[in-house]
């Protein structure tokens, strides 16, 4: 069976069973080389005497089957191959308990040697190991609202390692903490706050900080639970964390946390809110970009305060070159963000949290036994120019494509390596499981010259003995040039000659000829007529045909190019001279504005067939004519000193005392009068007769006394309407005065003299009792 598909996939490369069609496109071939890397499927002929005396040396280069076709014998025919070479390949491990590192993927090294454009497949195995080591670095988000599942964490640390035990016999888990960068404003940097960042009545709270590394990978759960428990809730002020700053940290300061260089890496996040990410940092005047390094002093990331956060691109490039699987675990209300993260860090898993955090260890498990189910394969940076296609060969494992995805412990995957191009050197990439440190690495280099095992004669008596043979073409020496060197260059050199059967600095004899000693000896062509020309540019085969006939049987066909006879014109002759249809009413041809091709009109640009009358597109003459309109007519307008040179378009008018029904033309003039007129245009580009009615008709000119007359009275109207309103407020305020005067005396009392009983004339007329006027004075009388 093995066998079978290993003949099937070489079938199917060669093209037999593809539908892919195998053809060789040619450019400029002037060598073995140029035609191997012309294409995949492009083949050469070395054999001696192939081309025949002025044929080019590139048809030598052309398909394997075209070539046997022209009679070239297999063991002449130039076709370089893939060449796979395996270098290591140690067979799988089964279980993790061996002396040095168990390897989980075969093979472990190949050198590939490719044909630009023919791609190379082979088989890549992986096999899980049974108790594979596993370091587990459970990084905690530390904000206030977290204070609960604190608590929990804190009394799970026996099921955490049993559960890991569950998993492998060499499990070992760290501890990291993190809260957000303590400037405005994602914390309170008043320094009271800075120390206690919680509320007040929390007691137990310790001081705002960034991410801080715990405890280092350990096997002891003693050594676990001490340090877990000495944790300490914080706080800050918004929402989003700085979850990213210390998943960066964690994966790059690998000798601090503590990660095994064979073990599977997980680190498990237990958050309850969003993350802040790259450019948040501008919020508080950081502009420095995350440089994707190790910051770690006395435990603290110190670079917190001074480097932005990063991106998510950056911290799933670190989680994936370092091998580090992330496992969200969240709150039911941050699980679509984290979804939508996961989806963007590959061999990541997200779970929802209980709201006390208690589930955690069985959510671990679960995540964990889905990473491990599913294997992905992929690769690192691929050099210029080269593809990598994968073909799962586990079931439903999906169609071939940069990345290859199973569900299974032990899976194979077909990988599929293509060169587009040569490369000059040799270069290398790795491919391998992501989140797995066992890689395969392909050393790859291109196979773009020819092996031709040429005779050793430096001078052979197929080159004139003026030459070595090389590939099947002659190799020259000094001075001399030609397809068997038969040409003596004396002074000259092969460049300046080869450059005189260029048109155009194009190929030579534009592909139909042999350069021989600067002068081109053009090909002859099937049926006895050969190419022609300085540079056998041309030929009288490939004119254009009427009627199945070259040049409609009514010319001759001269270097592509239709010589119609005197009575037959258009390109392929096809035509009887004659205007017959292009003749207008009138009698003119395409009305002045076109020519008559095989019998119907060309018009000029804008013009309308048949008979070029109208133009949509043209400017309308209404508008365009109407200041000669107004010279011809009335010798008014700015044309009027020049009128019969400016205005000879129309050669034809009259002035009329009624205008022909229908609507006229009508501009204005000087005097602000309009002109009516009709235009016709008549045969030719600019050529055109008008009629302009005598009668202008102008606007009537305004009574000078009459808007004199109303200004006047304008004027008086508004005045006298503002002397009443000035009179108006005089009187509302006399009227108001007035009246309080009167209250004014209604308040005053008069009192009588002494021994006077009766009031006197003013008593009676004030209405007041006289005993209470007593002492008053009025002038010097008393009263």
């Amino acid at each position: 069976m093995y066998k079978c598909v290993s003949l099937l996939l070489l079938l199917t490369g060669r093209g037999v069973l593809s539908q892919e069609v195998e053809v060789c496109s040619k450019t400029v071939i002037n060598s073995c080389s140029d035609c191997i890397r012309s294409g995949a499927y492009c083949t050469w002929c070395k054999q001696l005497n192939f081309t025949n005396p002025g044929e080019q040396e590139a048809a030598r280069c052309d398909t394997r089957a075209q070539l046997e076709k022209r009679g070239c014998i297999e063991k002449d025919i130039i076709s370089p191959q893939n060449n796979l070479t395996v270098t290591k390949n140690t067979p799988l491990s089964t279980n993790a308990f061996v002396k040095d590192e168990p390897i989980q993927l075969r093979p472990q090294e190949v050198n590939l040697e490719l044909r630009p454009g023919l791609p190379r497949t082979f088989r890549l195995d992986f096999r899980r190991v049974e108790g594979y080591p596993v370091d587990l670095y459970y990084l905690m988000d530390l904000s206030y609202s977290m204070e609960d599942d604190l608590r929990s964490i804190k009394t799970l640390g026996n099921e955490l390692f049993k559960a890991l035990q569950g998993i492998t016999k060499q499990g070992r888990i760290g501890f990291g903490s993190f809260v957000d960068k303590t400037v405005l404003p994602f914390t309170n940097t008043n320094p009271e706050k800075l120390k206690k960042p919680c509320a007040e009545k929390e007691q137990f709270c310790q001081p705002a900080f960034g991410y801080r590394h715990v405890l280092s990978m350990t096997e002891n759960k003693a050594d676990f639970n001490r340090e877990v428990d000495k944790q300490r809730i914080s706080g800050n002020l918004d929402s989003p964390e700085g979850t990213l700053d210390a998943i960066m940290q964690a994966a790059v300061c690998g000798d601090r946390i503590g990660w095994r260089n064979s073990s599977t890496r997980l680190i498990v996040l237990s958050t309850d809110d969003g993350f802040h990410m790259a450019g948040d940092g501008k919020l508080a005047g950081i502009l420095e970009p995350n440089d994707e390094r190790c910051y770690m002093d006395n435990q603290l990331y110190t670079k917190s305060n001074d480097m932005d956060y990063p991106s998510v691109g950056q911290v799933a490039s670190q989680l994936e070159k370092n091998n580090i699987q992330p496992i969200f675990a969240v709150t039911k209300s941050m699980e679509n963000v984290y979804r939508e993260l996961s989806r963007m860090i590959p061999k990541s898993e997200v779970g929802v949290l209980s709201e006390d955090s208690k589930n955690v260890v069985e959510l671990i498990q679960a995540a964990y036994n889905r990473l491990s189910s599913k294997v992905t394969v992929t690769h690192d940076a691929l050099p210029d120019n080269v593809r990598v296609t994968y073909t799962p060969l586990c079931p439903g494992g999906g169609p071939a494509g940069d990345k290859g995805v199973c569900d299974n412990v032990k899976v194979s995957f077909n990988v599929t390596v293509t060169a587009d191009e040569c490369i000059d050197r040799e270069v290398s990439f790795l491919i391998g499981p992501l989140g797995i440190k066992d890689k395969m690495k392909v050393s790859l280099s291109t196979h773009c010259e020819c092996e031709c095992d040429d005779p050793k004669e430096k001078n052979h008596t197929y080159c004139n003995n003026k030459g070595k043979v090389n590939c099947g073409m002659c190799s020259c020496k000094a001075g001399f040039v030609g397809q068997r060197c038969e040409c003596s260059i004396g002074e000259k050199d092969e460049s300046s000659l080869r450059a005189a059967c260029r048109k155009d600095n194009g190929t030579e004899c534009e592909g139909r000829g042999d350069c021989v000693c600067g002068i081109c000896q053009c090909y002859a062509l099937q049926g006895g007529s050969t190419y022609y020309g300085t540079h056998c540019e041309c030929e009288n085969e490939s004119c254009e045909k009427f009627q199945n006939k070259l040049c409609g049987g009514n010319g001759k066909c001269r270097c592509k190019n239709c010589d119609c006879s005197p009575e037959y014109e258009g390109t392929a002759c096809q035509c009887k001279k004659s205007d017959e249809q292009c003749r207008t009413p009138s009698g003119s041809v395409c009305s002045g504005r076109g020519t008559c091709q095989c019998n119907q009109c060309k018009c000029m640009e804008g013009y309308q067939r048949p008979y070029c009358l109208t133009c949509p597109a043209c400017q309308i003459p209404c508008i365009t004519k109407g200041k000669c309109i107004e010279c011809l007519g009335f010798a008014t307008g700015p044309f009027s000193k020049n009128c019969s040179q400016t205005c000879k378009s129309i050669n034809d008018f009259e002035i009329v005392e009624t205008l022909p029904p229908g609507k006229p033309c009508d501009v204005r003039d000087v005097e602000n009068c309009r002109v009516f007129f009709t235009i016709k245009q008549l045969d030719g580009e600019d050529n055109y007769s008008a009629q302009i009615l005598k009668t202008r008709e102008c606007p009537e000119l305004p009574n000078i006394y009459a808007i004199i007359g109303g200004a006047i009275a304008a004027v008086a109207l508004i005045g006298l309407v503002i002397l009443l309103i000035i009179k108006g407020f005089l009187y509302w305020r006399d009227v108001k005065e007035f009246r309080r005067f009167e209250n004014e005396k209604k308040k005053e009392k008069w009192t009588p003299t002494a021994g006077s009983n009766n009031q006197s004339m003013y008593d009676k007329k004030l209405n007041v009792h006289p005993l209470e006027c007593r002492g008053l004075s009025l002038g010097n009388a008393d009263v």
